[in-house]
Protein backbone atom coordinates (compact mmCIF):
# COMPACT_ATOMS: atom_id res chain seq x y z
CA UNK A 1 0.00 0.00 0.00
CA UNK A 2 1.49 3.26 -0.70
CA UNK A 3 2.32 5.88 1.80
CA UNK A 4 0.24 8.67 3.03
CA UNK A 5 1.77 11.54 2.93
CA UNK A 6 1.64 15.56 1.95
CA UNK A 7 2.88 18.70 2.05
CA UNK A 8 2.21 22.29 1.53
CA UNK A 9 3.89 24.90 0.21
CA UNK A 10 7.04 24.76 -1.79
CA UNK A 11 9.36 22.92 1.40
CA UNK A 12 10.21 19.07 1.89
CA UNK A 13 10.16 19.61 5.20
CA UNK A 14 7.01 19.19 7.58
CA UNK A 15 5.76 22.15 9.23
CA UNK A 16 6.07 22.22 12.78
CA UNK A 17 3.14 21.25 14.92
CA UNK A 18 0.85 20.10 12.07
CA UNK A 19 2.23 16.51 12.00
CA UNK A 20 -0.11 13.07 11.10
CA UNK A 21 0.95 9.83 11.48
CA UNK A 22 -0.69 6.53 11.90
CA UNK A 23 0.76 2.49 11.20
CA UNK A 24 -0.25 -0.16 10.21
CA UNK A 25 0.87 -3.44 11.84
CA UNK A 26 2.54 -6.36 9.73
CA UNK A 27 2.09 -9.51 11.33
CA UNK A 28 3.96 -13.44 11.05
CA UNK A 29 1.97 -16.43 11.12
CA UNK A 30 1.28 -16.34 15.22
CA UNK A 31 -0.23 -12.62 14.76
CA UNK A 32 2.89 -11.43 16.60
CA UNK A 33 3.60 -7.86 15.22
CA UNK A 34 7.28 -7.87 12.80
CA UNK A 35 6.68 -3.97 11.86
CA UNK A 36 4.78 -1.39 10.72
CA UNK A 37 4.15 0.40 7.74
CA UNK A 38 4.53 3.95 8.46
CA UNK A 39 2.00 6.62 7.03
CA UNK A 40 2.64 10.06 7.81
CA UNK A 41 0.88 13.55 6.60
CA UNK A 42 2.06 16.93 7.02
CA UNK A 43 -0.61 19.16 5.80
CA UNK A 44 -4.28 19.51 4.91
CA UNK A 45 -3.95 18.20 1.40
CA UNK A 46 -5.17 15.15 0.24
CA UNK A 47 -2.06 12.78 0.32
CA UNK A 48 -3.14 11.35 -2.82
CA UNK A 49 -2.78 14.65 -4.79
CA UNK A 50 0.72 15.34 -3.54
CA UNK A 51 3.91 14.84 -5.47
CA UNK A 52 4.59 11.20 -4.49
CA UNK A 53 8.45 12.32 -3.84
CA UNK A 54 7.53 15.03 -1.61
CA UNK A 55 5.46 12.70 0.11
CA UNK A 56 8.44 10.55 0.84
CA UNK A 57 10.96 12.72 2.13
CA UNK A 58 8.50 14.21 4.46
CA UNK A 59 7.67 10.85 5.57
CA UNK A 60 11.73 10.18 6.39
CA UNK A 61 11.47 13.87 7.77
CA UNK A 62 8.94 12.88 10.23
CA UNK A 63 10.48 9.79 10.54
CA UNK A 64 13.65 11.19 12.44
CA UNK A 65 11.67 13.63 14.15
CA UNK A 66 9.51 11.28 16.20
CA UNK A 67 12.18 8.49 16.21
CA UNK A 68 11.83 5.13 15.34
CA UNK A 69 12.05 3.43 18.61
CA UNK A 70 8.83 5.59 19.39
CA UNK A 71 6.73 4.61 16.05
CA UNK A 72 7.35 1.48 16.10
CA UNK A 73 8.20 -0.05 19.31
CA UNK A 74 11.62 -1.29 18.26
CA UNK A 75 10.29 -3.05 15.09
CA UNK A 76 10.72 -3.03 12.18
CA UNK A 77 9.39 -0.11 9.94
CA UNK A 78 8.72 -0.27 6.92
CA UNK A 79 8.93 3.47 4.38
CA UNK A 80 7.86 3.49 0.96
CA UNK A 81 10.87 4.46 -1.53
CA UNK A 82 10.21 6.07 -4.79
CA UNK A 83 12.93 6.56 -7.45
CA UNK A 84 14.06 9.83 -6.62
CA UNK A 85 14.56 8.40 -2.70
CA UNK A 86 16.49 5.57 -4.11
CA UNK A 87 18.61 7.25 -6.21
CA UNK A 88 19.81 9.86 -3.44
CA UNK A 89 20.52 7.06 -0.87
CA UNK A 90 17.39 9.29 1.50
CA UNK A 91 16.72 6.16 3.33
CA UNK A 92 20.38 5.94 5.18
CA UNK A 93 19.29 8.44 7.29
CA UNK A 94 17.52 5.95 9.09
CA UNK A 95 18.30 2.87 11.26
CA UNK A 96 19.71 -0.18 9.11
CA UNK A 97 18.38 -2.61 11.12
CA UNK A 98 15.28 -0.86 11.83
CA UNK A 99 14.31 -0.06 8.61
CA UNK A 100 12.96 -2.04 5.34
CA UNK A 101 12.80 -0.11 2.29
CA UNK A 102 9.00 -0.20 0.59
CA UNK A 103 9.79 0.39 -3.31
CA UNK A 104 6.33 1.29 -4.94
CA UNK A 105 5.36 -0.32 -7.87
CA UNK A 106 6.01 2.51 -10.23
CA UNK A 107 9.65 2.32 -9.83
CA UNK A 108 10.87 1.34 -13.07
CA UNK A 109 13.79 -1.01 -12.53
CA UNK A 110 16.60 0.57 -14.52
CA UNK A 111 20.30 0.24 -13.60
CA UNK A 112 20.82 3.33 -11.51
CA UNK A 113 18.05 1.63 -9.22
CA UNK A 114 19.50 -1.34 -8.72
CA UNK A 115 22.65 -0.19 -8.11
CA UNK A 116 20.64 1.82 -5.23
CA UNK A 117 19.06 -1.14 -4.39
CA UNK A 118 22.57 -3.11 -4.08
CA UNK A 119 23.86 0.02 -1.91
CA UNK A 120 20.97 -0.72 0.58
CA UNK A 121 21.30 -4.12 1.10
CA UNK A 122 25.40 -3.65 1.59
CA UNK A 123 24.38 -1.06 4.14
CA UNK A 124 22.33 -3.86 5.97
CA UNK A 125 18.64 -3.15 4.85
CA UNK A 126 15.69 -5.00 4.13
CA UNK A 127 14.16 -4.65 0.92
CA UNK A 128 10.47 -4.93 0.15
CA UNK A 129 8.39 -4.61 -3.12
CA UNK A 130 4.85 -2.82 -2.93
CA UNK A 131 2.06 -4.02 -4.45
CA UNK A 132 4.18 -7.22 -6.18
CA UNK A 133 1.96 -8.76 -9.30
CA UNK A 134 2.23 -11.67 -12.05
CA UNK A 135 4.60 -10.12 -14.75
CA UNK A 136 5.60 -6.85 -12.35
CA UNK A 137 8.31 -4.84 -14.25
CA UNK A 138 10.31 -4.95 -10.80
CA UNK A 139 11.24 -8.53 -11.25
CA UNK A 140 14.96 -7.53 -11.68
CA UNK A 141 14.95 -6.44 -8.16
CA UNK A 142 13.76 -9.36 -6.72
CA UNK A 143 17.41 -10.56 -6.26
CA UNK A 144 18.17 -7.95 -3.48
CA UNK A 145 14.05 -8.24 -2.29
CA UNK A 146 13.54 -9.44 1.05
CA UNK A 147 10.15 -9.41 1.41
CA UNK A 148 7.68 -9.46 -1.63
CA UNK A 149 4.03 -7.59 -0.57
CA UNK A 150 0.78 -9.70 -2.47
CA UNK A 151 -2.37 -7.46 -2.31
CA UNK A 152 -5.36 -9.89 -1.91
CA UNK A 153 -7.40 -7.89 -3.39
CA UNK A 154 -5.90 -6.77 -6.77
CA UNK A 155 -4.96 -10.53 -7.43
CA UNK A 156 -6.48 -14.07 -8.13
CA UNK A 157 -5.96 -16.59 -6.40
CA UNK A 158 -4.49 -18.98 -8.94
CA UNK A 159 -2.17 -15.75 -9.53
CA UNK A 160 -1.26 -15.79 -5.33
CA UNK A 161 -0.14 -19.37 -5.84
CA UNK A 162 1.58 -18.39 -8.99
CA UNK A 163 3.62 -15.77 -7.58
CA UNK A 164 4.28 -18.60 -4.59
CA UNK A 165 5.85 -21.21 -6.90
CA UNK A 166 8.01 -18.78 -8.32
CA UNK A 167 9.06 -16.21 -5.78
CA UNK A 168 8.45 -17.78 -2.50
CA UNK A 169 12.17 -19.63 -2.13
CA UNK A 170 14.64 -19.49 0.00
CA UNK A 171 15.38 -16.64 2.24
CA UNK A 172 12.80 -14.41 0.62
CA UNK A 173 9.71 -13.57 2.60
CA UNK A 174 5.88 -13.42 0.70
CA UNK A 175 3.24 -10.51 2.53
CA UNK A 176 -0.05 -11.00 1.76
CA UNK A 177 -1.31 -7.39 1.93
CA UNK A 178 -5.54 -6.28 2.76
CA UNK A 179 -6.32 -9.24 4.35
CA UNK A 180 -9.61 -8.10 6.08
CA UNK A 181 -10.81 -11.33 7.82
CA UNK A 182 -9.74 -14.54 9.86
CA UNK A 183 -10.83 -16.75 7.24
CA UNK A 184 -8.62 -14.64 4.24
CA UNK A 185 -5.36 -14.80 6.95
CA UNK A 186 -5.86 -18.60 7.44
CA UNK A 187 -6.34 -18.75 3.53
CA UNK A 188 -2.93 -17.00 2.86
CA UNK A 189 -1.29 -18.58 5.76
CA UNK A 190 -2.13 -22.30 4.33
CA UNK A 191 -1.08 -20.64 0.93
CA UNK A 192 2.72 -19.77 2.18
CA UNK A 193 2.43 -16.91 2.82
CA UNK A 194 4.38 -15.57 6.59
CA UNK A 195 3.41 -12.29 6.86
CA UNK A 196 0.13 -10.59 7.29
CA UNK A 197 -1.27 -6.48 6.64
CA UNK A 198 -4.92 -5.58 6.80
CA UNK A 199 -7.43 -5.64 9.20
CA UNK A 200 -8.83 -9.12 10.03
CA UNK A 201 -7.06 -9.07 13.52
CA UNK A 202 -9.76 -6.43 14.86
CA UNK A 203 -12.69 -8.08 13.38
CA UNK A 204 -13.46 -11.13 15.33
CA UNK A 205 -14.84 -14.27 13.67
CA UNK A 206 -18.83 -14.93 14.47
CA UNK A 207 -19.12 -17.62 17.02
CA UNK A 208 -22.04 -20.24 17.10
CA UNK A 209 -22.16 -20.79 20.51
CA UNK A 210 -23.36 -17.66 22.94
CA UNK A 211 -21.81 -18.26 26.56
CA UNK A 212 -18.69 -15.96 27.18
CA UNK A 213 -15.83 -18.47 27.39
CA UNK A 214 -15.32 -19.55 31.81
CA UNK A 215 -11.76 -18.42 31.87
CA UNK A 216 -13.33 -14.50 30.54
CA UNK A 217 -15.75 -14.56 33.17
CA UNK A 218 -14.16 -13.02 35.81
CA UNK A 219 -12.97 -10.20 33.33
CA UNK A 220 -16.09 -9.49 32.28
CA UNK A 221 -17.68 -9.35 35.83
CA UNK A 222 -15.01 -6.87 36.79
CA UNK A 223 -15.35 -4.93 33.86
CA UNK A 224 -19.44 -4.80 34.52
CA UNK A 225 -19.29 -4.22 38.19
CA UNK A 226 -17.06 -1.03 37.35
CA UNK A 227 -19.47 0.12 35.10
CA UNK A 228 -21.99 0.04 37.35
CA UNK A 229 -23.73 3.54 38.38
CA UNK A 230 -22.81 2.88 42.03
CA UNK A 231 -19.64 1.44 42.79
CA UNK A 232 -19.13 -1.53 45.29
CA UNK A 233 -15.59 -1.15 46.75
CA UNK A 234 -15.50 -3.85 49.02
CA UNK A 235 -16.85 -5.93 46.37
CA UNK A 236 -14.60 -5.02 43.94
CA UNK A 237 -11.65 -5.71 45.96
CA UNK A 238 -12.63 -9.09 47.26
CA UNK A 239 -13.52 -10.02 43.05
CA UNK A 240 -9.92 -8.83 42.11
CA UNK A 241 -8.00 -10.38 45.07
CA UNK A 242 -9.59 -13.67 43.30
CA UNK A 243 -7.64 -12.62 40.06
CA UNK A 244 -3.53 -12.71 40.74
CA UNK A 245 -2.65 -11.41 37.41
CA UNK A 246 -5.09 -8.63 37.68
CA UNK A 247 -3.63 -7.71 41.10
CA UNK A 248 -0.58 -7.79 40.37
CA UNK A 249 -0.74 -6.05 37.41
CA UNK A 250 -2.67 -3.07 39.36
CA UNK A 251 -0.14 -2.71 42.02
CA UNK A 252 2.66 -2.85 39.45
CA UNK A 253 0.70 0.06 37.52
CA UNK A 254 0.19 1.94 40.36
CA UNK A 255 3.90 1.97 41.77
CA UNK A 256 5.80 2.74 38.55
CA UNK A 257 6.83 6.14 37.47
CA UNK A 258 3.70 6.81 35.84
CA UNK A 259 1.42 7.73 39.15
CA UNK A 260 4.91 8.99 41.34
CA UNK A 261 3.17 8.53 43.97
CA UNK A 262 5.75 8.91 47.29
CA UNK A 263 4.55 5.83 49.11
CA UNK A 264 4.45 2.37 47.97
CA UNK A 265 1.02 0.90 47.16
CA UNK A 266 0.98 -2.26 49.22
CA UNK A 267 -2.53 -3.22 48.61
CA UNK A 268 -5.54 -3.16 46.59
CA UNK A 269 -7.45 -1.03 49.87
CA UNK A 270 -4.55 1.43 49.75
CA UNK A 271 -4.49 1.44 46.14
CA UNK A 272 -8.26 2.77 46.01
CA UNK A 273 -7.97 5.12 48.97
CA UNK A 274 -5.48 6.53 47.30
CA UNK A 275 -7.09 6.73 43.52
CA UNK A 276 -10.28 7.67 44.45
CA UNK A 277 -13.89 6.31 42.46
CA UNK A 278 -13.12 7.55 39.15
CA UNK A 279 -9.17 6.83 38.56
CA UNK A 280 -10.28 3.08 40.07
CA UNK A 281 -12.77 2.79 37.29
CA UNK A 282 -10.48 3.99 35.22
CA UNK A 283 -7.43 1.25 35.97
CA UNK A 284 -9.37 -1.83 36.38
CA UNK A 285 -10.63 -1.64 32.77
CA UNK A 286 -7.01 -1.08 31.96
CA UNK A 287 -5.45 -3.97 33.64
CA UNK A 288 -8.46 -6.06 32.64
CA UNK A 289 -8.11 -5.38 29.82
CA UNK A 290 -4.45 -6.40 29.55
CA UNK A 291 -4.99 -9.68 31.47
CA UNK A 292 -7.93 -10.61 29.31
CA UNK A 293 -5.53 -10.31 26.04
CA UNK A 294 -2.72 -12.69 27.49
CA UNK A 295 -1.57 -14.76 24.17
CA UNK A 296 -3.14 -12.12 22.25
CA UNK A 297 -1.62 -10.03 19.89
CA UNK A 298 0.50 -6.94 21.58
CA UNK A 299 -0.93 -4.38 18.68
CA UNK A 300 -4.59 -5.29 20.23
CA UNK A 301 -3.74 -3.70 23.39
CA UNK A 302 -2.29 -0.88 22.21
CA UNK A 303 -4.61 -0.56 19.50
CA UNK A 304 -7.73 -0.99 22.39
CA UNK A 305 -5.56 1.58 25.29
CA UNK A 306 -4.94 4.66 22.22
CA UNK A 307 -8.59 4.78 21.10
CA UNK A 308 -9.58 4.50 24.59
CA UNK A 309 -7.71 7.24 25.77
CA UNK A 310 -8.23 8.80 22.21
CA UNK A 311 -12.06 9.28 22.84
CA UNK A 312 -11.72 10.66 26.62
CA UNK A 313 -9.05 13.25 25.45
CA UNK A 314 -11.57 14.15 22.35
CA UNK A 315 -14.40 14.05 24.56
CA UNK A 316 -13.20 17.00 26.68
CA UNK A 317 -13.56 19.03 23.31
CA UNK A 318 -16.61 18.09 22.84
CA UNK A 319 -18.78 17.57 25.80
CA UNK A 320 -19.97 14.30 24.93
CA UNK A 321 -22.13 12.47 27.56
CA UNK A 322 -21.29 9.46 28.61
CA UNK A 323 -17.53 7.62 29.10
CA UNK A 324 -15.89 7.80 25.78
CA UNK A 325 -12.74 6.37 27.47
CA UNK A 326 -15.23 2.98 27.64
CA UNK A 327 -16.82 3.38 24.26
CA UNK A 328 -12.46 3.45 22.89
CA UNK A 329 -11.51 0.43 24.74
CA UNK A 330 -14.97 -1.65 23.99
CA UNK A 331 -14.17 -1.47 20.43
CA UNK A 332 -11.83 -3.95 20.33
CA UNK A 333 -13.10 -6.02 23.75
CA UNK A 334 -14.83 -8.63 21.67
CA UNK A 335 -12.07 -8.94 19.78
CA UNK A 336 -10.07 -9.72 23.03
CA UNK A 337 -12.68 -11.84 24.58
CA UNK A 338 -13.11 -13.71 21.85
CA UNK A 339 -17.57 -12.87 21.96
CA UNK A 340 -19.40 -11.53 19.80
CA UNK A 341 -20.26 -7.47 20.88
CA UNK A 342 -23.57 -8.57 21.68
CA UNK A 343 -22.73 -10.84 24.23
CA UNK A 344 -20.31 -8.66 25.71
CA UNK A 345 -22.68 -5.68 25.74
CA UNK A 346 -25.03 -7.90 27.15
CA UNK A 347 -22.75 -8.48 30.01
CA UNK A 348 -21.37 -4.72 30.45
CA UNK A 349 -24.16 -1.96 31.10
CA UNK A 350 -23.93 0.95 29.01
CA UNK A 351 -26.08 3.38 27.84
CA UNK A 352 -28.04 3.10 24.32
CA UNK A 353 -25.71 5.68 22.27
CA UNK A 354 -22.82 4.06 23.13
CA UNK A 355 -24.27 0.30 22.57
CA UNK A 356 -25.84 1.69 19.29
CA UNK A 357 -22.52 2.99 17.58
CA UNK A 358 -20.56 -0.17 19.26
CA UNK A 359 -23.13 -2.35 17.32
CA UNK A 360 -22.82 -0.46 14.13
CA UNK A 361 -26.19 1.13 14.50
CA UNK A 362 -27.74 5.19 13.78
CA UNK A 363 -26.05 6.95 17.35
CA UNK A 364 -25.31 10.63 18.06
CA UNK A 365 -21.49 9.41 18.92
CA UNK A 366 -21.12 7.76 15.62
CA UNK A 367 -18.89 11.14 14.52
CA UNK A 368 -16.20 10.60 17.24
CA UNK A 369 -16.42 6.81 16.66
CA UNK A 370 -15.74 7.31 12.87
CA UNK A 371 -12.79 9.84 13.84
CA UNK A 372 -10.85 7.59 15.95
CA UNK A 373 -10.99 4.64 13.49
CA UNK A 374 -10.12 7.04 10.72
CA UNK A 375 -7.29 8.55 12.59
CA UNK A 376 -5.63 4.63 13.73
CA UNK A 377 -5.75 3.95 10.05
CA UNK A 378 -4.25 7.24 8.51
CA UNK A 379 -7.69 7.81 6.35
CA UNK A 380 -6.61 11.70 6.31
CA UNK A 381 -9.12 12.79 4.10
CA UNK A 382 -12.13 10.86 6.01
CA UNK A 383 -10.24 12.38 9.70
CA UNK A 384 -10.35 16.05 7.80
CA UNK A 385 -14.21 16.09 7.61
CA UNK A 386 -15.38 14.61 10.42
CA UNK A 387 -13.06 16.92 12.25
CA UNK A 388 -15.02 19.73 10.74
CA UNK A 389 -18.18 17.95 11.65
CA UNK A 390 -17.31 17.63 15.62
CA UNK A 391 -16.12 21.10 14.96
CA UNK A 392 -12.35 20.48 16.22
CA UNK A 393 -9.35 21.37 14.18
CA UNK A 394 -6.85 18.38 12.02
CA UNK A 395 -4.00 19.64 14.20
CA UNK A 396 -6.18 19.17 17.78
CA UNK A 397 -7.06 15.55 16.08
CA UNK A 398 -3.60 15.06 15.11
CA UNK A 399 -2.33 16.13 18.41
CA UNK A 400 -4.80 14.41 20.56
CA UNK A 401 -4.33 11.10 18.45
CA UNK A 402 -0.26 11.08 19.23
CA UNK A 403 -0.65 11.89 23.10
CA UNK A 404 -3.14 8.90 23.38
CA UNK A 405 -0.56 6.58 21.72
CA UNK A 406 2.31 7.66 23.52
CA UNK A 407 0.40 7.18 26.54
CA UNK A 408 -0.47 3.83 25.52
CA UNK A 409 2.68 2.65 25.21
CA UNK A 410 3.69 3.88 28.50
CA UNK A 411 1.01 1.85 30.55
CA UNK A 412 1.96 -1.26 28.66
CA UNK A 413 5.55 -1.14 28.96
CA UNK A 414 6.98 -4.29 29.90
CA UNK A 415 3.37 -6.32 29.66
Amino acid sequence: MSAEGAIAGESTLAVPGQRYVARQPILDRTQKVFGYELLFRDGLENCFRADPDLASRSTLDSTLLFGMNTLCDGKKGFVNCTRDVLLKDLLTLLPSDQTVAEILETVEPGDRVIAACKRLKDAGYLIALDDFAPNDPRTPLCDFADILKVDFRATKIEERAALMRQFGKGKRQMLAEKIETPLEFRQARDMGFVLFQGHFFRHPEILTAREVPANKLHHLRLLEMVCRIELDLKELEKMIKQEASICYRLLRYLNSPLFGFSLEIKSIRHAMAILGEREVRRWIRLVVTVSAAEQKCSELILNGLSRARFCELISGKLRTDGDMFLMGLLSVMDSIMEVQMEVLLAQVPVDKEMKSVLLGQPSKLRPLYQLMLAQESGEWEHSARLAVEVKLSNEEVSERWWQAMQWAQNVTSGV
